[in-house]
């Protein structure tokens, strides 16, 4: 769950507590230039949450990986892909770019620290090459995009259409805005 108070954007970086991630030290996320595009942009919608990515219906709620599972089926990958699928297609494809030492791979997708005698003695945290390797991957995720619309596997929209950029949304088939109340969202039509 990313928070605004562990975003540093003027240094592109995320940094999560060793509390929440179960780990012995903060852990800080290089953030690329894309993701920081995408926090920009729902920044006029969340910024009244403490999270950047609230759930539609409580600002005080993080969004889930459940919320992920349930917006792939929607999108027609029921059985083919889940949230915790996009862990395993960056390990494989950074991994067979051959471009990344297997161990920045490994710090930069481990959730928790790998419970290895070796673990407990490397402290490097490869700052360097996670920021280019994040960079990289941000990139190819980018041609991969371009190619599928291209292909036509997939329409693509750039981030200043109202899907990022505007307050509203629907919900039961109703466009609702989001407001500070703590209702935290009102009806706009029907």
């Amino acid at each position: 769950m990313m928070q605004w108070q562990r975003l540093k954007l003027d240094r592109a970086e995320w940094i999560i507590p060793a509390a929440i991630m179960k780990m012995r030290r903060d852990r800080k996320v290089p953030l690329s230039r894309q993701a920081l595009a995408i926090i920009r942009a729902v920044e006029p919608i969340c910024r009244g949450s403490e999270f950047v990515f609230p759930t539609f219906y409580s600002m005080r709620i993080p969004i889930s990986e459940n919320t992920i599972n349930r917006a792939l089926v929607r999108l027609g990958f029921k059985g083919t892909m889940t949230a915790h699928g996009f862990h395993s297609t960056a390990s494989t494809l950074l991994n067979e770019s051959k471009l990344w030492d297997p161990d920045v791979i490994e710090l930069a997708l481990t959730l928790k620290d790998p419970n290895s005698v070796r673990s407990i003695y490397n402290r490097a945290i490869y700052w360097e090459q996670r920021v280019k390797m994040m960079q990289w991957w941000s990139d190819r995720l980018d041609e991969l995009k371009a190619f599928s619309s291209q292909a036509g596997f997939i329409e693509s929209r750039p981030l200043s259409e109202p899907q990022l950029g505007s307050p509203r949304f629907r919900v039961n088939g109703h466009e609702r805005c989001r407001t500070k109340s703590a209702k935290n969202s009102i009806m706009l039509d029907g």
